[in-house]
């Protein structure tokens, strides 16, 4: 069994996840705003990991997590019981469907939700359901993801995500059809030859200018770039 992965502030325990801690998650932990996040939600939380960032960049007094695969919402309250920040993280063990239903009169809507999706439109099947459960969007339709989003997001709260960028453009007009309208997006490259493969895209309930920014990873390997460092520094240990 492999030991714990190590942040600057917390450790993530993941033997039971399908969903190892990636670069995807640890983009949207970082670069996600929180200047106004009161509350907090992380669909499909995995390890916790993005959640347990934003229980450090915020003071948020309420950061909820949903997680369906049982093994994964073990982990994920284990995770969250050990941080520093156990008594504001609780962890759901449902749906996005399910989470919906249980809560009978939403009142206390989200400031801030999250959701690093399962990002394989086509139907890859691996053998292991948990892994194709947590990898694949069958499991988590954007179109699903996006009606929760916008019964679950205060007036003039945030969505945040990460998705392939060849999934930009329909998720963009989807998210429209539910009043959600971009408001900040990030392309990433892994380095300055490669093509732009992930698109980070922040969602407001109000229709602006969207602000486009770049993100390249790496220079060469392992050797990263100042704007990569700068995200990330409060968390990865040798940054």
């Amino acid at each position: 069994m492999s030991g714990p992965f190590r942040f600057k502030q917390f450790e993530i325990n993941q033997d039971r996840c399908a969903m190892k801690i990636g670069t995807d998650g640890v983009l949207l932990g970082s670069w996600t705003d929180i200047s106004n996040a009161e509350s907090i939600l992380d669909i499909g939380a995995g390890t916790g990991v993005v959640a347990l960032m934003l229980a450090q960049r915020s003071s948020a007094e309420v950061v909820d997590a949903i997680e369906i695969d049982p093994e994964a919402y073990e982990q994920c309250v284990d995770n969250f019981e050990i941080s520093p920040w156990g008594d504001r993280l609780y962890c759901y063990h449902a749906g996005l469907d399910e989470f919906i239903e249980e809560i009978e009169e939403i009142e206390d809507l989200y400031d801030l939700i999250v959701c690093n999706p399962p990002f394989y439109s086509e139907s890859v099947t691996s053998g292991d359901l948990q892994r194709d459960q947590a990898r694949q969007n069958d499991f988590l339709p954007f179109e699903e993801l996006l009606v929760g989003v916008s019964v679950l997001i205060s007036e003039h709260g945030i969505f945040s995500t990460i998705i392939p960028f060849k999934e930009k453009d329909d998720f963009i007009r989807m998210a429209a059809s539910h009043q959600l309208f971009p408001s900040r997006c990030m392309h990433v490259k892994g380095n300055p030859a490669a093509e732009v493969k992930r698109v980070l895209l922040e969602f407001t309930k109000k229709e602006k200018t969207c602000e486009v920014l770049d993100l390249i990873i790496e220079i060469e390997r392992h050797v990263y770039t100042m704007d990569y460092i700068n995200l990330t520094k409060d968390f990865y240990l040798k940054m």
